[in-house]
């Protein structure tokens, strides 16, 4: 079908939930995806932090956060955010890419939507 990316500005249920309940109907629906995660998420990157997130009437993160990882979801951390939280990528999610905002642009030029939260 087509692109779609998701930009998520922050490790709090309000930035992570929309972010993988779009990505998951997007991805479910035939659209690639791809989730850049800028330098205010990187404490959701920690190994075992998505899979324990819940929320009062919303989704099994865990089974959003698979969903679109076995349908061929990515996932991107800006670079700036290893600095910025003093970690490695070592530091973080097995399944994370870590790339700066020119490659995310690039990645990212034939999306036909975009959303950020």
């Amino acid at each position: 079908m087509g692109k779609v990316a998701f930009i998520c500005n922050g490790s709090e249920k309000s930035n992570l939930y929309p972010a993988f309940v779009l990505a998951s109907s997007a991805i479910a629906s035939g659209d690639d995806v791809i989730i850049f995660f800028t330098p205010a998420a990187v404490p959701a990157l920690k190994p075992g932090f998505l899979e324990s997130m819940t929320g009062k009437g919303m989704p099994d993160m865990k089974d959003l956060l698979e969903g679109v990882m076995v349908l061929g979801g990515r996932m991107m951390l800006c670079e700036l955010g290893l600095e910025a939280h003093d970690v490695t990528a070592s530091d973080l999610r097995d399944d994370i890419t870590i790339g700066g905002a020119t490659t995310f642009m690039a990645e990212i030029q034939d999306a036909k939507t975009t959303f950020s939260f």
